[in-house]
C-alpha cells in the first residue's frame, strides 16, 4: 500500500453496556404512558417513543393521514397542546444509589418536563439531547413524570409576530394547507425537522411527542461518562483513548483496562476523583487494517472494549473504530478536479445519493427500515449518502450501518431553504444543537462533511431573495438577515466544528475539509458556479430541459439533480382507491407536491413516449422515464470526471406515499431509476455520448488498479437477433481513469429507416464476461417500430431458500420488462431491456411471512409495448 500521511481522528459513540455487576443502570422508560388534550379530562394509552399523530390513530381518534385527503382533517392536531404522563415506581435499593438521571433524547419540541409535580426541564429543539440530574426530585415508590407538549404553531406564531421584519422561508412551509392564521410560515423559529411543515415531497403533518427515547440513569460510584478515540497512523496506528469518568468516590484502586478485538491492550491502575476525572490511554496496532468506502476495499471496523473495575463495581462502553482518512479538497477554478473526496490519500468519484427521514411521523422507522435501505443504497454501488437539511440528525443506528456498509455521509446541519432569526436565544439554542449532534456524530467512520445549510445561500443570492427583501421592506432589513446568515453559517457552525474537533500534537485539524457553509455554493458566501464547488442543477425537471442537458451541465460536484416518477399500481393502492385512477384526480394532485409535479410528468413523457393506454401504464412509463432520465446524468458525471468528481442524485426514499423523485417508494418498493443506478454506477461501465451526431463511446472505471477488458457493439433489429453489423475494440485503463475508446461517425452509423428499426447494443467484458452493457436508441420511442416482444418465463420455485427464480425470453426485443407480483421484497433485476433470443435470469427472496405458491401465481410481466 503506498505510505503517506496521515492525521486524522475518529471518535466513535459509545454508550455503557448494561450488566447486573455494572455500577451503572440505565432504565428506558418506553412503558405505561398515557396522552390527552390539554385541559380534556380522558387519557389514551399512548407509545413513547412516538407522536401525536400516531397515538390518535392508534386510539381510532383520527385515521391514517396518508389515505386519500385524510391530511386536510388533521391540521387542527398541530394547533393543540398536550400532555403525556408516565408513572414509574423505584424500589429501595435503586433510591439509595447516590446518582440519578433523567436523559431525554429527542422532545418533540416545546416541552416542559414536570416530575412529581416539580418542573425539571423547559425544552425547545427537538435535536437536542437533555440530562437532567434528578437526584433531588426521585422518590421511593410511584413517580409521575409529566410532559406538556405546546402547539409549534401557537408558539411559532407568538416569535413571528415579535418580529417587526419578514424572515424568507420557501413555501414549502405549506402554511395555507396547515391552515395557519394569515398564512403564516413559521417554521424557521422552531428548532424542529423544516419538512415537518410540507415539502415539495411531503405532506404537511406538524407533529409533537417524544420522539426519541426517555431512560433514567442511575448509578452510585462512577460511571463511564464518555469515551472518545483518536489516532494517527502509517504503517503502524497509534491510538490514544479519551475517558470522561464521573465519580461519586475516591479510590486508589480503580483499573482501566481496553481490549482490542477481545486481546488486552491496555490494563493500568488509576485515582478517581470526586466528579469529573479524564483519563488518556495509550496503544499500538501493527500493520493496520483500513477502511473503505464501498466499492474501494474492505470497511474494517476494529471492536474497542473498556473495563472502570474496582473491588465493587464495575462500568462497561464498547465502541467500534475504523482506520481511515478523509479530506475534501477545494481547490480554485485553475485546477481540475477542485471539488472532491480524498479516502486514505486517494481520489474518490463519489457515486451516491441524497436521503430524507423515511416517515413524515419519525419513530415509526425501526432498525429494519435502516437495514433495508442503507443495504439497497450499498447494493446500487453507493458509497455516499447525503443527509438533507431539512430533517434531522439521523438516529445512531443509520450511522451504524453506513459504518459497515462503507457509505460515507455528507452531513448537514439542520437548515434548509430558509433565511433565519439572528436573536441571541435562537443563536444560542442552535450552537448547542450543533454541539450535542457534532460530539455524537463524528464519532462515526462514515463522517465525511459538515454542510451548514440545504440551498439557503441560493436562494438569497440566486432566487431574488435578497432582491425582493430591499424591495420590500429595505435594504437595512436584507442586511440585517445577511448578517444573521453570516453569523450562523460562516461563524457558529464553522467554530462547533473546529472547537470540537481534536487536536493532534500542536497541529489543528483544518476545518476547510470538514465544513462546507451552504450546498450549492462555489465558495463561502459566493453563489454556485459550475466552476468550482458543488451545484443542484434543475434544468431538467424546474426549466423543462432536455434530458440531453444533463450532458452539458456538469461542476466539479453534482450534489442534486432529479426528476420525478410516479409509484408502482401496488404502492398506489395502498393509499388510493380504484375511483382515483387519474393523474388529475384529487388524491393525485394531492400527493403531489411539486407545484409543476404532474404536468411536467406528462410533458417530458410525450417527448418520448406515445400517450399510455391506462392508468397503470402511465406509472410504470414515469418510471422508464425516470431512469432514462438519471441514468443519463450519472454516466455524464462519470464520463466527465477529470473535471467532476460527484454525483448525488435527488432523492433515494420517501416520507409518504406519492410521486416524486425517490428511487425507493414510501413502502420500499425499488423503482426503475434504482435498478438502473445500480448499473450506472458500477465500479467500471460502458457509456456513450452523440458529439456533432458522431457516436463516442467511453468507458469508465473507479478500480484502485489497471483495468483490461473489451468492447463489442452489435447493431440489432428490434424484430431479430441477426446482426447488422458489429465493431471490437480492446480497453486498458490506468486506475480510476474515464476514456473515450472508440468513436464511430455519422456516416457509419444507420440512415433514418434503420433508425426506426434497429438499435445498438455496447457490451463491456473482462476475461469474457459481460460486467456493462447498455443500448442506445436512435429515435425517441414513439417514433420506433417495436413489435409484440412475445415475452416468456419460467419459474421455479426453491422452498428451501424461500426464493423463486424466473428464467426470461423473447422473441423480439422488449423495453423495460417489470416483473410484478404481491411480494413486499424487490426483485434481483427488474426494468431491464432483452435482446432477441436473450435469456435472463431473475430472482426474488421472498419474506418468512410469504407464501411461495401465492406469490408464484401473482407473477405479472411487461414491458414498453404492452404500456402504449
Amino acid at each position: 500500500m503506498q505510505k503517506f500521511l496521515l492525521i486524522y481522528f475518529i471518535f466513535l459513540f459509545s454508550l455503557p453496556i448494561l450488566l447486573s455487576q455494572s455500577s451503572v443502570l440505565e432504565r428506558k422508560l418506553h412503558t405505561n404512558w398515557t396522552f390527552q388534550e390539554k385541559n380534556s379530562n380522558k387519557w389514551f394509552p399512548a407509545a413513547v417513543p412516538g407522536c401525536v399523530h400516531t397515538d390518535l390513530m392508534t386510539n381510532g381518534i383520527i385515521e391514517d393521514p396518508f389515505y386519500r385527503l385524510n391530511e386536510s382533517k388533521v391540521q387542527w392536531v398541530d394547533k393543540k397542546d398536550w400532555i403525556y404522563q408516565n408513572i414509574f415506581e423505584t424500589n429501595e435499593d435503586e433510591i439509595e444509589l447516590q446518582n440519578h438521571e433523567l436523559r431525554f433524547e429527542g422532545l418533540d419540541t416545546y416541552a416542559k418536563v414536570y416530575l412529581n409535580d416539580i418542573i425539571i426541564l423547559e425544552s425547545n429543539n427537538m435535536h437536542r439531547t437533555y440530562n437532567v440530574d434528578v437526584k433531588p426530585f426521585l422518590k421511593k415508590g410511584k413517580n409521575t413524570l409529566r410532559i406538556v407538549l405546546e402547539s409549534p404553531i401557537k408558539k411559532g406564531l407568538e416569535l413571528y409576530n415579535l418580529l417587526d421584519y419578514t424572515i424568507p422561508v420557501s413555501a414549502n412551509d405549506q402554511a395555507e394547507r396547515g391552515e395557519v392564521e394569515g398564512e403564516k410560515r413559521v417554521n424557521v423559529f422552531t428548532r424542529k425537522a423544516a419538512y415537518h411543515y410540507g415539502w415539495d415531497w411531503g405532506p404537511r403533518l406538524v407533529t409533537s411527542g417524544i420522539w426519541r427515547p426517555v431512560s433514567l440513569i442511575s448509578w452510585n460510584d462512577f460511571r463511564i461518562k464518555d469515551f472518545n478515540i483518536k489516532y494517527t497512523f502509517d504503517s503502524l496506528a497509534y491510538i490514544s483513548v479519551n475517558t470522561t469518568i464521573e465519580s461519586s468516590i475516591k479510590t486508589p484502586n480503580a483499573n482501566i483496562i481496553i481490549k482490542l478485538n477481545e486481546s488486552i491492550v491496555y490494563n493500568s491502575q488509576l485515582n478517581l476523583v470526586l466528579g469529573e476525572k479524564k483519563h488518556v490511554s495509550y496503544f499500538k496496532i501493527d500493520n493496520p487494517k483500513l477502511w473503505w468506502p464501498n466499492g474501494m476495499g474492505e470497511q474494517y471496523l476494529y471492536d474497542v472494549k473498556l473495563e472502570l473495575v474496582n473491588k465493587k463495581d464495575k462500568a462497561l462502553a464498547n465502541q467500534k473504530l475504523g482506520l481511515r482518512t478523509i479530506a475534501l479538497e477545494v481547490k480554485d477554478s485553475t485546477q481540475a478536479p477542485n471539488f472532491f473526496f480524498k479516502v486514505n490519500g486517494l481520489p474518490v468519484f463519489v457515486k451516491g445519493v441524497n436521503y430524507i427521514p423515511q416517515d413524515i411521523f419519525l419513530p415509526r422507522v425501526i432498525n429494519n427500515d435502516y437495514i433495508k435501505l442503507l443495504s439497497a443504497a450499498a447494493d446500487a454501488n453507493m458509497n455516499m449518502i447525503r443527509v438533507w437539511g431539512g430533517g434531522v440528525y439521523e438516529d445512531d443506528r443509520f450511522y451504524e450501518i453506513c459504518d459497515s456498509l462503507g457509505l460515507m455521509v455528507w452531513q448537514d446541519f439542520m437548515f434548509a431553504c430558509a433565511m433565519y432569526p439572528g436573536d441571541s436565544n435562537f443563536l444560542e439554542n442552535v450552537r448547542l444543537e450543533a454541539i450535542d449532534n457534532y460530539n455524537r456524530l463524528k464519532k462515526h467512520t462514515c463522517m465525511a462533511l459538515w454542510c451548514g445549510n440545504n440551498e439557503n445561500l441560493a436562494a438569497w443570492k440566486r432566487w431574488g431573495w435578497e432582491n425582493t427583501a430591499i424591495k420590500e421592506q429595505s435594504q437595512e432589513i436584507a442586511d440585517k438577515i445577511w448578517h444573521d446568515y453570516d453569523t450562523l453559517f460562516h461563524h457558529i457552525l464553522p467554530k462547533v466544528v473546529y472547537d470540537y474537533h481534536p487536536e493532534h500534537g500542536d497541529i489543528k485539524y483544518n476545518i476547510g475539509t470538514d465544513y462546507w457553509a451552504s450546498s450549492p455554493s462555489a465558495a463561502e458566501g459566493i453563489p454556485e458556479s459550475y466552476k468550482t464547488g458543488d451545484t443542484h442543477y434543475w434544468g431538467v425537471w424546474w426549466g423543462k430541459e432536455p434530458f440531453e442537458n444533463f450532458n452539458s451541465k456538469i461542476s466539479p460536484f453534482m450534489s442534486e439533480y432529479g426528476f420525478q416518477s410516479f409509484t408502482e399500481f401496488s404502492s398506489f393502492q395502498n393509499f388510493a382507491s380504484l375511483e382515483d385512477t387519474n393523474m388529475y384526480s384529487e388524491v393525485m394532485k394531492s400527493h403531489q407536491r411539486s407545484s409543476i409535479g404532474n404536468a411536467t410528468i406528462e410533458e417530458y413523457m410525450s417527448r418520448e413516449f406515445k400517450k399510455p393506454k391506462n392508468f397503470e401504464s402511465l406509472l410504470y412509463i414515469s418510471q422508464i422515464l425516470q431512469a432514462d432520465g438519471i441514468r443519463t446524468a450519472i454516466e455524464a458525471h462519470r464520463r466527465n470526471k477529470a473535471t467532476c468528481m460527484g454525483s448525488l442524485y435527488w432523492q433515494l426514499n420517501d416520507c409518504w406515499p406519492g410521486a416524486s423523485w425517490s428511487g425507493i417508494d414510501y413502502y420500499g418498493k425499488w423503482k426503475a431509476l434504482h435498478y438502473n443506478v445500480k448499473n450506472a454506477f458500477k465500479p467500471v461501465i460502458i457509456s456513450h455520448e452523440f458529439i456533432d451526431s458522431n457516436l463516442q463511446v467511453s468507458v469508465v472505471s473507479d478500480l484502485k488498479e489497471a483495468f483490461n477488458g473489451e468492447v463489442e457493439i452489435s447493431l440489432i433489429p428490434f424484430n431479430g437477433d441477426l446482426i447488422i453489423q458489429a465493431w471490437k475494440q480492446q480497453v486498458s485503463l490506468k486506475p480510476f481513469e474515464a476514456s473515450t475508446i472508440l468513436t464511430i461517425f455519422k456516416s457509419e452509423l444507420p440512415k433514418f429507416k434503420n433508425k426506426k428499426q434497429s438499435y445498438l447494443k455496447l457490451v463491456l467484458k473482462e476475461k469474457g464476461k459481460i460486467i456493462s452493457s447498455k443500448n442506445i436508441y436512435f429515435l425517441p420511442f414513439k417514433d420506433l417500430e417495436i413489435a409484440n416482444p412475445e415475452i416468456e418465463y419460467k419459474a421455479i420455485v426453491n422452498k428451501k431458500d424461500h426464493k423463486i427464480d424466473l428464467i426470461i425470453t423473447c422473441k423480439n426485443f422488449a423495453k423495460g420488462i417489470n416483473i410484478t407480483c404481491n411480494s413486499k421484497e424487490n426483485f434481483s433485476d427488474n426494468f431491464f431491456d432483452l435482446d432477441p433470443g436473450q435469456l435472463k435470469k431473475v430472482s426474488i427472496y421472498l419474506n418468512e411471512k410469504e407464501n411461495s405458491e401465492e406469490i408464484l401465481n401473482s407473477i405479472k410481466l411487461k414491458s414498453l409495448w404492452d404500456g402504449v
